[in-house]
């Protein structure tokens, strides 16, 4: 089988560099440090009132994993916003480019060292998540549904990286602009559904002073609930809401922004949003190869 050449060369000098090794410890010493923590209160707390909360060790898998998502969504467009800026910085992306690779070739094989860092980081943390598994109340499908949901986040966050990498020159810009893009994703939507309740409210506000009727429907923040299917967070929250005793993803959402009608997508919300957020890996990898493409710049300098 033909390894990636980009794939293959980024591995062996990660996986050589202190870097790589000083970065699983920092991951796994946060990780371990609240695990150990919410043992802790939890005996202390035994020790006080002699009752046993089973409810607290599926606390403990919750924290764990919501702290674990976090890291990754950071950590992942630091380790690709970097990659192709700084070959234009060392001035080596010319070389790359007149090889017999592929532009396609080197996106894919820099995301693929990267993604490989991330998948290391994410097994090698399941020990600790693995924990609450002792007492009961984590089923395997819960622990497949986090890892895939963990990939989707890892893949949007790295491809994002990728693409601003490809666009600008210099790896501090794409690095800002990359997480720049990843907050208004996550607080972007989460802003316009919350604009659209309050106006909702508003709205209800006023006809009920107009018509004076004591009883009306709820408010809610209407379709713009679908603009979170891009939201990797809260696809998060509903996965860990749902794991956690809320079967019902409609009500995990309707906590948020007032009551919505189900359907499909409501009731398959996690598995539709790790499907979108799979597409917008694809499209940026797919802009990433068309900015870094020779005739791309072969046009550039015509136009000059």
């Amino acid at each position: 089988m033909k390894i990636n050449p980009v794939y293959k060369m980024e591995t062996k000098v990660s996986s050589r560099s202190f870097r790589l090794a000083l970065t699983l410890v920092f991951f796994n010493a946060i990780l371990a440090l609240v695990t150990l923590l919410n043992m802790y209160s939890v005996v202390e707390r035994v020790k006080l009132t002699a009752d046993i909360q089973y409810s607290s060790f599926t606390n403990l898998y919750t924290f764990v994993a919501v702290v674990e998502f976090v890291m990754l969504m950071f950590i992942m467009p630091a380790l690709t916003s970097g990659s192709i800026s700084g070959e234009r910085e060392r001035q080596t992306l010319d070389l790359l480019l007149t090889t017999t690779m592929k532009p396609r070739e080197i996106i894919v094989g820099k995301l693929s060292s990267s993604f490989a860092t991330m998948f290391l980081l994410i097994v090698s943390s399941f020990p600790l998540l693995a924990v609450s598994f002792v007492y009961g109340g984590v089923m395997i499908y819960d622990v497949f549904l986090l890892l895939l949901c963990y990939l989707a986040v890892a893949l949007l966050c790295g491809s994002m990286g990728i693409f601003f990498s490809s666009l600008f020159q210099r790896s501090t810009i794409a690095t800002v602009v990359s997480y720049g893009v990843l907050i208004l994703i996550a607080a972007g939507t989460y802003a316009v559904n919350v604009f659209m309740l309050s106006m909702a409210k508003m709205n209800m506000d006023s006809a009920l002073v107009s018509s004076f009727q004591g009883v009306a429907d709820q408010a809610s923040s209407g379709p713009s609930l679908y603009l979170l299917l891009l939201n990797p967070v809260a696809t998060f929250y509903v996965m860990i809401s749902t794991q956690t005793g809320d079967n019902k993803v409609v009500t995990s959402l309707n906590n948020w922004f007032g009551p919505h009608p189900g359907n499909f997508i409501m009731e398959n919300w996690v598995l539709l949003s790790i499907i979108i957020q799979l597409i917008l890996a694809a499209l940026f990898l797919a802009a990433a190869i068309i900015v870094i493409h020779p005739s791309r710049g072969k046009r550039m300098r015509n136009k000059k």
